[in-house]
């Protein structure tokens, strides 16, 4: 087994594969799945990131821990599972598969990767990174399989453990697959983040910040602020200046550097959106901008505002994957909060104030796995990722994330 040192080594020089290739990287992340090139450079310079984070770090998050009993000595150690399969999804097709194995990797597992069946070329590209980069034979595999192997390769005795990220009811398959033969089991499935805008907040940088994360990725993030919650006293005002920045985002060819929104990654997920997005006019949303595809090729949708969105809309209660901020007309402030939670999911939340610390009080009511004040929600290696409800369990990236796939064992001595 190599030690931490080599390991490292070995993720430093993913790293470099990474930059000095980002171009083509990005390049070919935009063929996949449509978002703007620059979007998909930055989504590679951040695996890189996460490399060099893990390979600088994992031997302080998994070191010995030294416990006071009544043993002579007695410690807490954390060594690998073995083989993780990682089941990935298409929105980052780069992002959400290093992000897991940086930190498997450098606990010293396998990572074997599913990933999503649109992005083939990313999926073999990740593989061939960490081959060019030496790591050993099979340390890290792409299987080119269908959904409907998934259950028998969790199954299979050589897997000790599953990462998801997807959808939820995908997520809840494979939590019930990696349950039937006793495997842990990360999930992180969808979200419906609540953005929320006091009366004392800066509206023109919350205003700013909301289409930046509304909008990111042509609207196709599990962390996107999808329900923008607003207070009577600055609702009419904070529409007005996120509908005015809005209609201002381009449309076009995401290969272009100026093109804010390229299309989604799929026609099939585009007409689910348009559903969404027709039934809850229907249901008594009003339709200020968009709301339509956009004729042509490509899977584009226009980007839109649904205002007045209330529990009698599908998009109250669903996430809409895809370039759509909903607007929710709160009562009051502690009325803003109970709409916050009034979701089945629980990724992440913002909350925007101009008094910090307050706002920081009131986000230990927001039921999340994070909560951001002042800014828009996002993964950093530092810090732990992950929901709760139905946004899945378990965490990824920080050190609580090295430490969901090793066997915390505890060693104690007479």
């Amino acid at each position: 087994m190599t030690g931490f040192a080599q390991r490292a080594e070995g993720l430093h020089r993913v790293a470099e594969i990474l930059m000095a290739n980002r171009d083509d990287y990005a390049a070919m992340i935009t063929r996949e799945m449509g978002k703007p090139l620059r979007e998909a450079r930055a989504e590679v310079e951040k695996c890189a990131l996460a490399c060099d984070y893990y390979a600088l770090h994992a031997a302080e998050h998994l070191a010995d821990e030294p416990i006071e009993t009544d043993a002579a000595r007695s410690t807490i150690s954390y060594p690998p599972l073995g083989t993780v399969l990682a089941i990935m999804p298409w929105n980052f097709p780069f992002w959400q598969v290093f992000r897991a194995a940086a930190p498997a990797l450098m606990a010293g597992n396998a990572i074997l990767l599913k990933h999503a069946s649109n992005v083939p070329q990313c999926a073999l590209a990740v593989e061939d990174i960490f081959r060019t980069a030496g790591l050993p034979q099979g340390l890290f595999a792409t299987r080119m399989i269908e959904a409907n192997q998934v259950a028998s390769l969790i199954a299979d005795p050589r897997i000790h453990a599953v990462t998801f990220t997807g959808s939820e009811p995908v997520g809840r398959k494979v939590a019930a697959e990696a349950g039937r033969n006793l495997k842990k089991c990360v999930l992180e499935l969808g979200g419906s983040d609540p953005f929320i805008v006091l009366r004392d907040a800066d509206l023109d940088d919350a205003s700013t910040q909301a289409v930046n994360s509304r909008f990111l990725n042509n609207g196709q993030s599990c962390i996107a602020a999808k329900r923008f919650i607003v207070v009577p006293e600055i609702a009419d005002e904070f529409v007005r200046l996120m509908t005015q920045k809005v209609a201002a985002l381009r449309v076009g060819d995401p290969m272009k550097e100026d093109t804010r929104i390229g299309p989604l990654a799929r026609l099939d997920l585009r007409d689910e959106l348009h559903r969404q997005v027709t039934d809850s006019i229907s249901q008594g949303a009003q339709a200020l901008l968009g709301c339509e595809p956009v004729a042509g090729e490509g899977a584009y949708y226009l980007p839109s505002i649904l205002d007045h969105v209330t529990p009698k809309t599908r998009a109250y209660h669903e996430e809409l994957f895809g370039p759509v901020a909903v607007f929710i007309r709160a009562r009051d402030e502690q009325d803003a909060l109970r709409i916050a939670n009034d979701t089945r999911f629980g990724l992440g939340a913002s909350l925007w104030s101009r008094d910090a610390a307050r706002a920081e009080r009131l986000s230990r009511e927001i039921e999340a796995g994070c909560c951001f004040i002042n800014g828009t929600v996002k993964s950093d290696p530092r810090l732990p990722f992950g929901g709760i409800k139905a946004s899945g369990y378990g965490r990824e990236l920080s050190y609580h994330g090295i430490r969901e796939f090793v066997n915390i064992k505890t060693v104690w001595v007479k």
